[in-house]
């Protein structure tokens, strides 16, 4: 049974990748609190707003789903 994961080559790789996704993500997610008129921290954390929250977790799968389609192709 080939064990091709356990390569150091495809380990480290997988690891830069994911990497490169998250900081991607990130930056994204920043970049979308930028354009937005209000602090979304602010307005999910300390007004409670739940709307608020639901569209923003909504915009951070679509986000996540871009960045591991790209990484992944």
């Amino acid at each position: 049974m080939m064990l091709d994961w356990l390569k150091p080559a495809a380990f480290f790789g997988s690891i830069l990748y994911a990497l490169v996704g998250v900081m991607v993500f990130w930056l994204s997610f920043i970049i979308l609190d930028k354009i937005t008129p209000y602090k979304l921290w602010e307005e999910i954390v300390e007004k409670h707003n739940i709307a608020l929250a639901i569209v923003a977790g909504a915009m951070a799968l679509g986000i996540s789903i871009i960045v591991a389609a790209a990484v992944h192709g």
